[in-house]
């Protein structure tokens, strides 16, 4: 466990552990979804669509999965010693590939399936 600084008051512990089952069933929903579109889409006109919308969502959600605890962590460790929570640098990449994605989903669409 972490030693450092003082307990905190256990609401926050406890706020900062659902945080960190938030982001395991975000990892989930992604890496399902991913999986889904890949498997059970029909095949777009474009050779290689479905794992082109597929592959970023099931990354993203390993980055996510790998990167939570480390973020459970850092937060930890603030609450510990009064600081102000870290920023964390995963927010920016989900933020860029759900967008992305969002764009290569509807281009597919338009182009539509095979």
């Amino acid at each position: 466990m972490i030693d450092e600084g003082e307990e905190p008051d256990p609401r926050f512990t406890f706020a900062n552990e659902r945080t960190f089952l938030a982001w395991h069933r975000t990892a989930l929903a992604l890496i399902g979804g991913g999986l889904a579109v890949s498997q059970l889409l029909p095949e777009f006109e474009v050779p290689g669509g479905r794992a082109l919308l597929g592959l970023p969502l099931i990354v993203l959600g390993g980055l996510i999965a790998f990167t939570s605890y480390d973020r459970w962590r850092r937060n930890q460790v603030a609450l510990r010693l009064g600081q102000d929570l870290p920023a964390h640098w995963i927010n920016k990449v989900i933020g860029i590939v759900v967008g992305v994605s969002a764009v290569v989903a509807a281009v597919l669409v338009v182009i539509g399936p095979k």
